[in-house]
């Protein structure tokens, strides 16, 4: 009988694997939202890489049919409003509402298999897509749509938003009646299943919605908490549509729900009338949107062996017990082929600069099944810093993470102070930090990996999207922990940013950075004179979050120092990359550059 096979030795980052960055741009299609509608048919809302980022509304195979488009070829399902959109359908009965990307407009389409038509818009053409739509609900009683509507005809940086009711009776398409305005922001606009009164979320400035903001319930205001726990029920409402709990049943007052604790999700039944929260045991540990079918729950999820999916979950009777759990739809369906090469995240805490204060990160070590290195050397380390920066890091499997551990880089996912799903304490380190706080915790969690004996203390390279490229850059600017770093349509002026940033985030970096001379000593683009090592940049031309004008300033200031700087700019790409091949040639050259500068190792691809 022979033996398991040996695995052969080769330095770290020059491993081949079978992830290659086809396999991961082609495995990013996202999940954007999910519905249910009369019939209880499952619908689901997918961003495709492969089709330029179109968003498809799709929907679900029954009795052994298979999953199919709903959303014609000429059409794309995403709204604009705030920026970063969100709540970009609903369903009613058999009738579809959506926004589409091109003109804005809403749109109504029927969905039943017998009687499909074409979508017909129910707003007016403005003659661009200056006027955005976002997280309606249907008025069953007065037959009208109500959403929340962000007008930019007067002024992009000063547009106002409000809730408005379309009269779905009219024949003639007409400006819709403003229902609720007069404050900065409002979303959730939602009716009681009787018609009668309407709920909704508003805040103002300089808050963000998860600083401060009111509930409010017309012509009732009474708002009472339901259930008190340390967690957190909700994440950042970074965009429209956030759904993280349902009522399942209304005579029992029982209410399915996800929540978070220090870095992973949990499914419950709520008893109201007990006080009592129900554990349900399902396979996923990170949770999104929750969706009430017929006698089963429709839950968004992932975990270190599932990517983004979504599950039907069959509760038992009581609501207290899952019957069944199966995966419906999934972001990656082909990735368990690749299993063996799975890096399986490791929940590390970290101690941080402030004495008694930690942080946290996912660590991923190199993993192959081929490959291995010599017990002398120790892996190069890429670390991750997320973006928002109101946001997390989640220890999921992500098959853009796959692609550098498979390889036999190291890889860290950080949730720097500031971060959510740890509690509003932990998130408002960042205020007045930012550029302080998360450069500190990505170098200290670094250099707590290489005193571990995980990383390798002359390869240590940095990455991060949006904020997350904002915190590469200072930490470059402002240590010297990390040999090269990778920004991705990132801040490198936060004074620029301020000037440009759009209405929703008008003051969220004076509450990130404070004052104005703040804002010049935490400001990489004025601390040129400190960068000492290579820097990658990738921004996309049509970014109106972040001006793609901050990432050539950058690259023609550190080219004109003499630094190994490269500058990759994408037609036709946004606040974040969205077509297959930038994708796919973003990840390679990422690797290619850190292997050459920094690796001292040949990449084994042909990239």
């Amino acid at each position: 009988m022979s033996g398991p096979s040996q695995k052969l030795t080769a330095p770290y980052g020059s491993w081949p694997s079978p992830i290659t960055s086809d396999i991961v741009s082609g495995a990013a299609n996202t999940l954007c939202g999910t519905a249910v509608d009369s019939f209880g048919r499952l619908f689901w809302l997918e961003s495709r890489p492969t089709e330029s980022g179109r968003s498809v509304l799709v929907k679900g195979g029954d009795d052994g049919y298979e999953a199919t488009d709903v959303t014609p070829k000429e059409f794309s399902v995403r709204t604009l409003a705030n920026e970063y959109g969100g709540g970009d359908f609903s369903i009613y009965g058999d009738t579809l509402f959506f926004s589409n990307y091109n003109d804005q407009r809403l749109y109504k389409q029927s969905i039943n298999s017998k009687a499909e038509s074409p979508p017909v818009a129910l707003t007016p053409d403005f003659g661009g897509p200056v006027v955005a739509y976002a997280d309606g609900v249907y008025d069953k009683r007065l037959n009208r749509y109500i959403t929340v509507r962000e007008d930019r005809r007067e002024s992009v940086s000063k547009s106002v938003t409000t809730i408005v009711a379309i009269e779905l009776n009219e024949s003639i398409i007409q400006d819709p009646k403003v229902l609720i305005g007069g404050n900065d922001f409002y979303a959730f606009p939602r009716v009681d299943p009787e018609g009668k009164r309407i709920a909704w979320i508003e805040w103002s400035h300089p808050n963000m919605p998860w600083d401060r903001s009111q509930l409010w319930v017309e012509p009732e205001n009474k708002v009472v908490p339901v259930y008190s726990l340390e967690a957190e029920f909700t994440r950042p409402s970074w965009v429209f549509g956030i759904n993280s709990y349902e009522i399942i049943d209304e005579q029992k007052h029982l209410i399915a729900c996800s929540y978070r604790q220090k870095g992973r999700s949990y499914l419950g039944v709520l008893d109201v009338n007990k006080s009592a929260l129900t554990n349900l045991q399902i396979p996923f540990t990170d949770l999104r949107n929750i969706t009430r079918g017929f006698s089963c729950l429709y839950v968004e999820g992932a975990s270190a062996v599932h990517p983004w999916s979504i599950a039907k979950v069959t509760l038992d009777d009581e609501a207290s017990e899952v019957l069944d759990f199966k995966i419906i739809w999934s972001s990656s369906p082909t990735s368990s082929k690749y299993e063996s090469y799975f890096s399986s995240p490791e929940f590390i805490e970290f101690p941080t600069e402030i004495p008694g204060e930690k942080a946290y990160a996912y660590y991923y070590p190199p993993t192959n099944p081929m490959y291995e290195a010599s017990k002398e050397e120790k892996p190069p380390l890429l670390l991750e810093s997320h973006g928002g920066p109101t946001d997390e890091a989640r220890g999921i499997l992500n098959l853009n993470i796959q692609f550098w551990t498979s390889r036999g880089w190291a890889f860290v996912d950080v949730n720097y102070g500031g971060s959510s799903g740890y509690g509003r304490k932990f998130r408002e380190r960042l205020l007045k930090n930012w550029g302080i706080v998360d450069v500190n915790d990505c170098c200290s969690c670094a250099q707590f990996l290489v005193d571990s004996g995980k990383a390798d203390g002359e390869r240590l390279c940095i990455t991060g999207c949006s904020a997350g490229g904002y915190t590469t850059l200072a930490a470059l600017a402002f240590k010297n922990i990390f040999k090269a770093g990778a920004s991705l349509f990132g801040v490198a002026d936060v004074k620029l940013l301020k000037a440009q940033i759009v209405k929703f985030e008008a003051y969220y970096i004076d509450s990130l950075i404070g004052s104005e001379e703040d804002f010049r000593v935490r400001n990489p683009i004025n601390s040129i004179d400190q960068f000492s090592c290579p820097v990658i940049l990738f921004h996309g031309l049509e970014d109106q979050v972040v001006n793609p004008e901050q990432a050539r300033i950058i690259y023609k200031a550190l080219k004109s120092k003499g630094l190994p700087v490269a500058l990759v700019e994408y037609e036709g790409e946004q606040h974040g990359f969205r077509l297959a091949e930038n994708i796919k040639f973003t990840l390679e050259q990422q690797m290619v550059f850190f292997a050459r500068l920094v690796g001292r190792f040949k990449v084994a691809d042909e990239f």
